[in-house]
């Protein structure tokens, strides 16, 4: 039942739509611009700078509060398993960010999301993701590489870290944080599909943070 709890927790805090939001005081639904996506490039690409600032913050946050939540709400009676349970909440943001039901189901890709998961879990995964997202977003421009990679990286190092006894949970648990991981990284995959056939084709937009002389 906890695990349902924390779930829906993660994914009432998902429902918070920051680029939709700032598309509404635009009076524009950003869905209907760009990618199409309700997420932090596509609101950088449609609204500026600014607007991608705010997104890519906002979105961080709701995750971080939804594993706050849990651990104020679960971390007495269930510490033992609390970084179990703090996949879950994140899972539930990620699946409200992606999934909103009052948006028909359209939001975004939930890479922002994710990287609160990692900052507020695990912070030494963070830095990690965070290096290699950097190299391949300035190497190539392609956000969407560089958010893939980072996924895959934060999956590799939570097993690396688990089987190093790093969450202090028994193996069981150790397991489905691991499945919960794999799923959530299939997922970004997922999302990601029509960026990953544009990668393969070459025609992949690319992201510039100064504009090209």
């Amino acid at each position: 039942m906890e695990r349902i709890i924390c779930l829906i927790i993660g994914y009432i805090c998902g429902l918070f739509q920051t680029s939709y939001i700032i598309g509404r005081m635009h009076k524009t639904d950003i869905r209907d611009y760009g990618s199409g996506n309700a997420g932090t490039t596509n609101a950088l690409r449609t609204f500026g700078r600014k607007a991608g600032a705010l997104t890519l913050l906002g979105d961080v946050l709701k995750c971080v509060i939804a594993v706050v939540l849990v651990n104020l709400i679960f971390g007495k009676t269930y510490g033992e398993i609390m970084p179990l349970l703090s996949v879950y909440a994140a899972a539930g943001c990620i699946l409200g960010h992606n999934f909103p039901f009052y948006l028909n189901f359209r939001g975004g890709k939930g890479f922002a999301a994710s990287v609160g998961f990692m900052l507020i879990f695990d912070y030494k995964i963070f830095f990690v993701c965070a290096v290699v997202f950097i190299a391949i977003f300035f190497l190539t421009h392609y956000v969407s590489l560089g958010s893939l990679s980072a996924y895959v990286t934060a999956l590799i190092a939570m097993i690396l870290r688990g089987q190093g006894g790093a969450y202090g949970m028994d193996k069981n648990h150790v397991l489905e944080m691991y499945i919960l991981m794999i799923l959530l990284t299939a997922l970004a995959f997922y999302k990601h599909r029509s960026n990953i056939v544009r990668l393969l084709h070459g025609n992949e937009s690319r992201i510039y943070l100064r504009r090209k002389k």
